[in-house]
């Protein structure tokens, strides 16, 4: 069920909705519910739902277990400031504090209910009991005890009809069934308080298991990864590229770098979790079928830009060549190649090996689609010695005399300039792949040989030989 919880209208981002769903469709996660599929606990915006939120804000007063509080920002600044004062460490709206400042407690009944009738602005806050210790079980961290010393009496809805995160969830979580709820360890702190809302509301019997999920930590120091990191040691945070309304300020995004969303989505099942056995990668099924809240980790998950890069390149590998084939095309197309799926699908078998990214494939194959126009600097000055061009007229000979002009028969011509000369792979090898493909290293030698055809390998001998002596 995807519910979009957008209460807080202050914080309301435009297209951020219509982002989310694309996110979630490019990791292949479609909702069975949502604002969009429909479903029967609708509707599933929040801000749809407002007028159904009141009448449990309303309930908790009359029950004892909430109050109106009608303090202006200004006098809740001069609380906290006058708590900083008397050396109070965390100055909060709490037990103690709540009976210094306006509100039900403190004031008459008539005079709550003129200031309501005159169009007052005030919030709702939780009545949190004083000294008792709020227990629950995390699937993650087992049994949490927090004193309510250390929770405040938090705004739960506000005078615009408007409820806060706390009541909405708590409420809209209830009325919709959610059995689980996880989340990020930054809401450990306010789970005592939902568990209080639980039991206020009557609703402890089926309130749904916890789980406070570690954070995603920077590659390097300490603290929580951001956005900022990412564009700082450049790797995408975003699942998408997303451009801020606001600032128009590009961030880059896991699909348009080039990665696949099973990859992305395998990484992100091990930020935190591990199977209990040494496979890292997992299919979406076998992720579904392995995954348990009881082998998340408590401590925080160091993220790792080059493990990202790892898994991309394990899911490439595992892809077809002819899928490959379909998703080179554009690539090569935008570089201005004359190809099509067939001939891609071809060289996707040697070029897949050494890639992490399609795009790569194809920067790295450009030998497959013109002539050599320079040869590798280094592997020119250190294996192009005075005897290879000799070496070179041999094999061209070799290759001009066969057949059949595949892998197989390629490596035995070669093989028999070895031989006849007792030379090893490396007085030979390094000036062939330059003359072929211009560069120092790269795949089987003879498999481009069987891709590129006798009449152009022979040709780019040649061509070496002319240019390179």
């Amino acid at each position: 069920m995807l519910r979009i919880e957008d209460t807080d209208q202050n914080r309301y981002v435009t297209g951020a909705e219509e982002y989310i769903f694309k996110a979630l469709e490019w990791c292949g996660l479609t909702p069975d519910e949502s604002p969009v599929h429909g479903g029967d606990y609708g509707p599933y915006r929040q801000s749809e739902r407002k007028p159904m939120y009141r009448q449990y804000a309303e309930q908790l007063v009359k029950d004892g277990y909430a109050y109106y509080a009608f303090d202006t920002p200004e006098e809740l600044e001069e609380m906290r400031e006058r708590l900083k004062k008397a050396k109070v460490a965390s100055p909060q709206y709490n037990a103690v504090t709540r009976s210094t400042m306006k509100n039900s407690l403190t004031l008459s009944e008539d005079e709550v209910n003129k200031r309501i009738e005159n169009g007052e602005q005030y919030v709702i806050r939780l009545k949190v009991p004083r000294n008792e210790e709020v227990r629950f079980h995390d699937e993650i961290r087992g049994w949490v005890v927090v004193h309510s010393s250390n929770v405040d009496d938090k705004v739960i809805f506000k005078s615009d009809g408007m409820p806060t995160y706390h009541l909405a969830n708590i409420v809209d979580d209830h009325l919709m069934k959610i059995t689980n709820v996880i989340r990020g360890e930054e809401w450990l702190p306010s789970a005592p308080l939902h568990v209080l809302l639980y039991r206020f509301l009557g609703w402890e019997e089926t309130m749904p298991k916890f789980a406070h999920l570690p954070l995603i930590l920077k590659p390097d120091g300490n603290g929580k990864l951001s956005k900022r990191d990412g564009d700082r040691l450049g790797f995408p945070v975003f699942p998408l590229e997303w451009t801020d309304p606001t600032s128009n300020e590009i961030s880059s995004g896991y699909r348009e770098k080039g990665y696949f969303a099973d990859a992305f989505v395998n990484m992100l099942a091990f930020l935190g979790w591990n199977p209990g056995t040494n496979q890292e990668v997992f299919s979406k099924e076998e992720l579904i079928e392995t995954f348990t809240l009881q082998r998340v980790g408590k401590a925080g998950a160091k993220f790792d830009a080059d493990k990202t890069k790892w898994f991309n390149q394990q899911y490439l590998r595992a892809t077809s060549e002819a899928e490959l084939g379909e998703l080179m095309l554009p690539f090569a197309e935008a570089k201005g190649y004359k190809t099509d799926v067939d001939f891609l699908t071809k060289i996707a078998k040697p070029m897949k090996e050494r890639a992490t990214f399609v795009g790569e494939m194809i920067e790295e194959a450009d030998f497959f689609f013109h002539v050599p126009e320079s040869y590798d600097e280094k592997t020119l000055n250190k294996k192009w010695k005075e005897n290879t061009p000799q070496y070179l007229k041999e094999l061209k000979t070799n290759l001009e005399a066969l057949t059949t002009f595949d892998e197989e028969s390629t490596e035995k011509a070669f093989k028999t300039v070895l031989e006849k000369n007792e030379i090893g792979f490396g007085q030979l090898g390094p000036g062939f792949r330059l003359a072929v493909t211009g560069k120092g290293m790269g795949p089987s030698l003879f498999e481009i040989c069987s891709i590129l055809g006798k009449e152009e390998v022979i040709s780019r001998i040649d061509l070496a030989l002319e240019k390179l002596g």
